[in-house]
């Protein structure tokens, strides 16, 4: 997902890291070398045989998990039952996504573990060869990056790849909390997880690979073809280098002509803000309010373009076009 820039409070990115990654047995290292109590932290997740092929539980199907709440896997108490140590503050949702939350945790030995969570994570996860058995009959892969990083993911979708992700980050054993979170996520998911409210109208329940006909976008993708980038995201692309447009909804401030956003007319009445780069690529980005979230937030939708190859035409009239097309197959309330 793509962040608004304008935005008046800095957001909690969901942040997974990867890199060269040290074996799986890295992550099985003694804890007593960690702070928290051995008997406190469950067996680490991950035995028992994975199927080959597509995954069919209905549990993590994409529009299930779109309305899932994230926070509620990080709040105090279900951190606690956990026994990973003291849980000082709520979670802390993301300004600019809809499925993802973070919150920290201090050991009994005072050192903190951060612990950010993303419900159908689809970028920066670990790859297939960091698969290590499973959760709650989803594939495991687990991924550690230095000492204190680690990256859990219990896949939801395979080609092209959903997680329920964990990326913690700890200066003790990071995967072992990692892969206790995330069987408690899995178990949770399939144990009447909290919910969004879905009043008529809200972007949330959208599939973003519907929002835009192929003919539209390939108008300035030749060739375009789809591919979630997310729960609330989908971008098209006709080849790796080529040019490429993303369709993606998240929560965010009104938006405002302003540090480089200027009007423009989408029709049916919508008036959205377009903002071209201001670099060497031809990018474009075009946002528009769709209906009240939360507080001052609310429900945003985005059409960026990204010309990577195409250094000359038109981005943003490529990505008005397409977010004119978007208005029109978007939830009506």
């Amino acid at each position: 997902m793509f962040p608004d820039v304008r935005r008046r409070r800095l957001p909690k990115l969901f942040l997974l890291v990867t890199a060269l990654a040290l074996p799986l047995t890295a992550c099985g290292q003694d804890l007593g070398k960690s702070n928290f109590a051995r008997t406190t932290v469950p067996a680490a997740a991950g035995t028992g045989q994975v199927a080959d092929g597509p995954i069919t539980d209905a549990a993590v199907a994409a529009d299930v998990l779109r309305v899932i709440q994230p926070c509620q896997f990080l709040t105090k108490d279900a951190l606690g039952a956990l026994g990973l140590g003291t849980v000082d503050e709520d979670p802390s949702p993301s300004s600019i996504a809809f499925d993802s939350c973070s919150n920290k945790v201090k050991d009994p030995g005072g050192k903190e573990m951060r612990l950010d969570l993303g419900i159908g994570s689809a970028t920066l996860l670990p790859r297939a060869d960091k698969t290590t058995g499973q959760a709650g009959g989803l594939p495991l892969r687990v991924n550690k990056t230095g000492d204190a990083d680690c990256t859990v993911a219990a896949m939801t979708a395979l080609n092209p790849d959903l997680a329920l992700a964990v990326s913690v980050t700890y200066a003790g054993d990071p995967c072992r909390p990692g892969q206790a979170l995330v069987e408690a996520v899995v178990q949770k998911v399939h144990n009447s997880p909290e919910k969004y409210s879905t009043p008529p109208g809200t972007v949330l329940t959208a599939d973003p690979c519907a929002m835009a006909d192929t003919a539209v976008v390939a108008s300035a993708v030749p060739s375009a073809k789809s591919a979630p980038s997310g729960l609330h995201s989908c971008e098209w692309k006709g080849s790796v280098a080529g040019p490429g447009v993303t369709v993606g909804f998240l929560p965010g401030l009104p938006p405002l002509a302003g540090d480089g956003y200027s009007k423009v007319d989408l029709g049916n009445g919508v008036t959205g803000f377009q903002k071209p780069d201001t670099g060497s690529s031809a990018r474009c980005r075009v946002q528009w309010q769709h209906r009240p979230w939360q507080g001052d937030d609310v429900e945003l939708a985005q059409v960026e373009y990204r010309g990577y190859a195409d250094s000359g035409g038109d981005p943003c009239g490529k990505a008005v076009t397409v977010a004119k097309n978007v208005v029109t197959k978007l939830p009506k309330p």
